[in-house]
């Protein structure tokens, strides 16, 4: 088992104004990853403000201070580096690789877009954006079978007023109330140095990095009292399973069952991680054996389970499977059901334990095989774990769990009474 699933170099520092910076230093090759995290997600949105961070995910390519709309990405690949951003219950980043030389390039755009967005935000940029967004929501949710799946999981498994009760999309209703001056505020309300960690991880040393964050985000200021999002942790059980069965214009039934476990980074969570692997990480796990190759229940490209890595709440476990011709939904759901179920009582494995350690240690070094693997993974440990080193401590916490864990934790969290079931069927053809 390895003493740490990170052997690089983590060197930190905090500006005057917060601002929390980590840089891993790797001379392998002339490359720079820079990834700032932004400790704001849709858990943090307001009432009435759904959908606020996702969207501000669009707008900050859409122009700053300095810089001209769409120019950010014009100079990044330009330069022969890539960059996007993402958005999650929990938090946005926004991301980077370049050539070394232009690192610095990189961190005056990323400086610029959190100081000086809100003067260059305009009316028609918010509108070009809210449409685009829109649009995304028809694209990802609406328009594909089974495509809203997720918005239909949260408020099965979080209760109204829980800060994971809605999805990230938000709520189109919200996206078009709100005007120009309440985007801004959203902005000014988080988008500060105090509220994000700048992780820069390639061939850049920590004093090289330190003086250019110094330089471009050290003239930024502060922000007082930035609220802090709904303490979501506790989550009461219900005693009763959750339930909701769609009709849609589907190819197959499909059935989603779904449980709160424990938060991402604690121990917990870890032996979770390692139990939904066994239960359904490709075709050796629990589930393709049972319901795919034995019973023949579910189509073998369309069964699985896994954990969705959520870091302030307990985090939801996922089984999912689709039906083969002729098999209803009914009898599919009582065969996930059973598998997990079997968990509690039937022991995992030496076998299946290995397979599982062994996968999940295989995507744990693909994740850090590359520099902006390497630069989300430690901004992810400073944000939501308040340090960065954290992040070798993952690894061999997973490959230490063990096969009596795995029992108690399924008894504990894949409990019958408090489970969530979403079925969908397909819609009858004329």
């Amino acid at each position: 088992m390895p003493d740490s699933g990170y052997p690089w170099p983590i060197e930190t520092t905090r500006l005057d104004n917060g601002l929390r910076v980590v840089v891993s230093e790797d001379r392998t090759a002339p490359a720079v990853a820079v990834n700032l995290w932004y400790d704001v997600g849709s858990r943090h949105e307001p009432r009435g403000q759904t959908g606020f961070a996702h969207l501000f995910e669009h707008l900050m390519f859409e122009g700053s201070l300095n810089v001209a709309k769409t120019e950010h990405m014009k100079l990044i690949q330009g330069s022969g580096g890539s960059l996007n951003a993402t958005t999650n219950p929990d938090r946005t980043n926004y991301f980077e690789t370049v050539p070394a030389e232009h690192l610095e390039l990189a961190l005056w755009l990323e400086a610029d877009r959190m100081g000086g967005l809100v003067p260059a935000l305009t009316q028609e940029t918010l509108d070009n954006q809210r449409e685009v967004v829109k649009n995304e929501r028809r694209q990802r949710y609406e328009n594909v079978p089974y495509g809203d799946a997720w918005l239909r999981l949260l408020p099965l498994l979080y209760p109204p007023g829980h800060p994971y009760h809605h999805a990230t999309i938000g709520s189109m209703a919200d996206l078009n109330a709100a005007d120009l001056a309440t985007f801004q505020a959203f902005h000014r309300t988080y988008y500060a140095p105090n509220n994000a960690v700048l992780t820069v991880v390639g061939d850049a040393t920590a004093a090289e990095v330190f003086k250019l964050a110094e330089k471009y985000f050290g003239v930024i200021p502060p922000l007082a009292d930035i609220p802090a999002a709904p303490d979501g942790r506790t989550v009461a059980a219900t005693g009763r399973p959750a339930t909701e069965t769609v009709v849609a214009d589907v190819p197959a039934p499909r059935v989603y069952v779904a449980h709160r476990t424990h938060p991402f980074g604690s121990a917990g969570y870890d032996v979770v991680t390692v139990l939904a692997t066994v239960l359904g990480s490709g075709r050796g796990s629990r589930l393709y054996q049972r319901l795919a190759d034995g019973e023949r229940l579910a189509q073998p490209d369309l069964v699985g389970a896994y954990g969705v890595d959520l870091a302030h709440a307990p985090a939801p476990l996922i089984a999912t499977a689709t039906a083969r011709p002729g098999v209803s939904a009914e009898h599919l759901a009582a065969g996930l059901h059973a598998v997990m179920d079997e968990l509690a009582t039937v022991p995992v494995t030496a076998t299946e334990l290995d397979r599982a350690k062994a996968l999940l240690s295989t995507a744990w070094w693909r994740q850090m095989s590359t520099v902006d693997g390497r630069a989300d993974t430690l901004g992810r440990y400073a944000t939501q774990l308040g340090d960065p080193a954290k992040a070798a401590e993952r690894l061999p916490a997973w490959l230490a769990v063990t096969a009596e864990q795995i029992a108690e934790a399924a008894a504990e969290v894949l409990a019958a009474d408090d489970r969530v079931t979403l079925t969908y069927l397909a819609e009858e053809k004329p």
